[in-house]
């Protein structure tokens, strides 16, 4: 027998994973996800106040979030000098309720950015993704891959599993022996640290005890305040990460200077 088939409907769409094109137009519409990624000192935070800037001018409104900025203080804050007050994720923040919060205050929300996405929980970038489904909020997220150890943070391993779209940050960042530098080495004294807690807040910049760095894991800090050492970060290449070599000179503010 010959099947009859409508002349609006294509025979060959019931072979198609793709929905009928009338279909389609009854799909609800999402928002994104994207995870921007990359080393220290590689222009993350810079990307993200850029991208809020320029949606912003398109007459989109946004909120800005932070997870432990390197400033100590609840803002977005790039190497260049460009600032932004950001609302401060906890550790227990829904993030969802922040933003029921601003629809409560008669604010629009249409995308959210957030700073140091490597230290949300994965619970909380699942928030996100709920946003971005139902809510269809653009999400924009940037941070670390990976810490110390060279292993995935859990907020980013979640980000790479869930994110619409993965971007590498593409200002490269050198390793003091000028190859191009991926790892972010926790350095003490000019030692390499392997092992410590995972979330330690520092910069690049060398700083001792009592300084604007601040350790902490779980809101609990993770040096005594009559600590004197130095602890900071250093992008290195993969072979000298292996090694722990920091280079011929470890002294001096962020990255070496070969003078």
């Amino acid at each position: 027998m010959t099947a009859v088939h409508d002349d609006d409907t294509d025979p060959t769409d019931a072979l198609s994973p793709v929905p009928a094109a009338a279909w389609r137009r009854d799909m609800p519409v999402t928002g994104k996800v994207k995870f921007c990624y990359g080393p220290m000192d590689c222009g993350k935070s810079t990307l993200a106040l850029q991208i809020d800037h320029n949606l912003a001018r398109q007459g989109r409104q946004g909120l800005l979030l932070v997870r432990h900025d390197r400033s100590g203080a609840a803002q977005i804050s790039s190497r260049i000098g460009i600032t932004r007050k950001a609302l401060e994720v906890e550790a227990d923040t829904d993030v969802r309720a922040v933003v029921r919060q601003a629809w409560e205050h008669g604010k629009h929300v249409d995308y959210l950015i957030v700073d140091e996405a490597q230290f949300l929980s994965p619970e909380q970038v699942e928030q996100l993704t709920d946003l971005a489904d139902e809510a269809c909020i653009d999400v924009y997220c940037f941070g670390i891959a990976t810490d110390f150890r060279s292993e995935l943070f859990p907020g980013a391993r979640r980000l790479f599993e869930l994110a619409d779209e993965l971007q590498p940050v593409q200002v490269e960042v050198l390793c003091w022996c000028g190859r191009p530098g991926r790892f972010n080495a926790r350095v003490r004294d000019g030692v390499v640290l392997r092992t410590g807690d995972t979330v330690f807040v520092a910069d690049t910049t060398s700083y001792a005890s009592g300084g604007s760095s601040t350790g902490e894991v779980n809101s609990d800090t993770t040096r005594s305040s009559t600590e004197t050492t130095t602890v900071r970060y250093q992008v290195l290449c993969r072979r000298h990460f292996r090694l722990g070599e920091v280079g011929p000179d470890a002294s001096g503010p962020g990255q070496l200077q070969l003078t």
